[in-house]
């Protein structure tokens, strides 16, 4: 071996103890901070055992979406047998409109309009005053027969 060579081993030899010596060292002050570090998580962990915890207060987020009204309206529609409907409408239980005359046809519609139940409900009522109105007119179709025969019989 020449006395190049050996320089070289020796230089070779020392970089490579000089790069072991910086890997320590960093592995040393990377575990002592890390010793640091729970250290210091442990004792910021007593300190919150210790006293309360502050309440963390989170604002809310104004919305954008404008807020709804609501508006309360009540119709209210009567029907008598006789088939004569009426409407009363209030507005935050102040009456705006009270006895109005409707038509049953009118009642009807509307009814159709608003939902099926609602309309078979009111539907039904029609039904039965459409029935009774029928009976009475074919009493009073049988009345004017007898009084025309009546009416026959004095002029004869």
């Amino acid at each position: 071996m020449s006395e190049q060579d050996t320089t070289e081993e020796q230089t070779t030899s020392a970089d490579q103890t000089a790069a072991d010596q910086t890997a320590t060292d960093q592995t040393d002050a990377n575990t002592s901070a890390t010793q640091e570090n729970e250290a210091g998580q442990d004792g910021a962990a007593e300190q919150r055992a210790d006293s309360p915890a502050p309440k963390k207060t989170r604002t809310r987020k104004q919305s954008t979406a404008r807020k709804t009204r609501t508006v309360e309206l009540t119709l209210t529609v009567t029907g008598t047998a006789e088939g004569e409907w009426q409407a009363e409408l209030t507005h935050s239980g102040k009456r705006v409109v009270q006895g109005l005359q409707v038509p049953a046809s009118a009642v009807s519609k509307a009814a159709a309009e608003l939902h099926q139940d609602i309309s078979e409900a009111i539907e039904t009522v029609l039904y039965q005053a459409r029935q009774q109105h029928e009976e009475k007119l074919a009493e009073l179709e049988a009345e004017v027969e007898r009084v025309r025969k009546a009416l026959a019989e004095l002029e004869s």
